[in-house]
């Protein structure tokens, strides 16, 4: 008996090593498949991970090569169409958070009001920067763009793009570039009182519109395109501070038009 409780323990213990074994390599098999896909799925403005290789780094990358309603573009041969007014109500009700992502640096909003477009309500969810603008207009590209975008309740995107050109100090930049984050991953809280320049309500008449898709992958489309034709300054030093944090440049080159209208 003593010897048959012996081997018993002793196969218990030989069980346990195996069992450890196992679940130790399937833990590292986890975590380098974790790491091959997160390596597949890294994508930024330059190299080989830069905007013209997007498509092939990944399958669910695959519209930002083969898509046909794909964003930025240039907006020229622009239609005179009889556009609906959009309604605006931005009003900050609670603090933000400014990230630097890498890619951008964006204000994710915990409230931040909304836009009236085609009788549907979209919510303003976040707005981030692009420098140079990424779409032109007639062929000029603006030193900076911010993109301000709403999600619906049924999930449908609309980004409202507001030029930038050289000037004086921007108040809203002046206000939330104190707290820009200068690294790659840094995100700091932001009042609400601090976006107290994007606060307004009026109805937006004079605008561009146009269909498209996400400027980054995956390049979704579907997207609700509204250039304003009215435009914002900002100063050499506001935007030297940009790039300062972010390192690069950000901005996707223009894609082809195909059948695609633009109306104004």
């Amino acid at each position: 008996m003593r010897k048959i409780r012996e081997i018993i323990c002793r196969l218990s213990v030989l069980i346990l090593m195996i069992t450890t074994s196992l679940a130790a390599s399937e833990q590292v098999k986890e975590q380098v498949e974790k790491k091959a896909a997160q390596s597949l799925l890294h994508w930024s403005y330059e190299g080989s991970h830069g905007p013209e290789n997007w498509g092939t780094l990944s399958p669910r990358f695959k519209l930002c090569d083969t898509g046909m309603n794909q964003s930025p573009i240039d907006l020229k041969n622009i239609v005179e169409a009889d556009l609906p007014p959009i309604t605006f109500k931005y009003t900050m009700l609670s603090p933000s958070d400014i990230v630097n992502n890498g890619h951008s640096v964006q204000v994710n909003l915990w409230s931040g009001g909304e836009i009236l477009l085609d009788n549907e309500k979209f919510v303003l969810k976040q707005f981030h920067f692009h420098t140079p603008s990424e779409n032109t207009i007639k062929g000029r590209q603006f030193p900076l763009a911010m993109h301000l975008v709403h999600l619906s309740k049924k999930n449908a995107i609309a980004v409202v793009t507001v030029m930038f050109e050289i000037g004086e100090d921007d108040a809203l930049l002046a206000d939330i570039w104190k707290d820009i984050p200068l690294k790659e991953g840094e995100s700091h809280k932001l009042a609400a009182k601090v976006l107290h320049n994007l606060e307004f309500e009026t109805e937006l008449k004079d605008y561009y519109r146009f269909n498209g898709s996400l400027t980054t992958p995956p390049c979704s489309e579907g997207v609700r395109w509204i250039v304003m034709k009215g435009t914002r300054h900002v100063s050499k030093m506001q935007l030297s501070m940009f790039l300062k944090a972010l390192k690069h440049t950000d901005n996707r080159p223009v894609q082809p038009l195909h059948a695609r209208m633009v109306f104004e």
